[in-house]
């Protein structure tokens, strides 16, 4: 399973720091041709999808803060909705598919993520019982 959830994790970590990147670097043009939401906050969500890819694999390869990665995933998640919400409302029921199937999956890292770190404190606290 947690070998699962890196693969997981690194796919979607590459994914959305290209997206984020791409929406930082591209001209607001460009970046808001075809869109209705405006320059600065695409720019927003951006910057929003690098700190999520960032978060979806930092803490666990420093080990330090590894209760972040579930929320990464769930503030990714978020970004998610507002992608298939936003492309079902221009009419393109078969795009929504992509954003869906990565919402998805970073739902099942936020979950298996929060399940481990669960295992892992209940895990810590029985061994400090025992040595009390």
């Amino acid at each position: 399973m947690n070998r699962a959830l890196w693969v997981v994790q690194g796919l979607l970590s590459f994914v959305f720091l290209f997206a984020g990147a791409s929406k930082l670097v591209m001209p607001i043009e460009d970046l808001t041709a075809g869109s209705p939401l405006s320059g600065e906050f695409l720019r927003f969500i951006g910057a929003v999808e690098v700190l999520g890819a960032l978060g979806l694999v930092l803490p666990g390869l420093l080990r330090i803060r590894t209760g972040l990665t579930p929320l990464a995933a769930a503030g990714l998640v978020v970004i998610m909705v507002g992608a298939v919400t936003l492309t079902l409302a221009d009419g393109m029921v078969g795009m929504a598919l992509l954003p869906l199937v990565v919402g998805l999956l970073a739902a099942s890292v936020a979950y298996g993520r929060s399940r481990t770190a669960q295992l892992r404190e209940s895990r810590r606290r029985s061994v400090l019982q025992t040595a009390n």
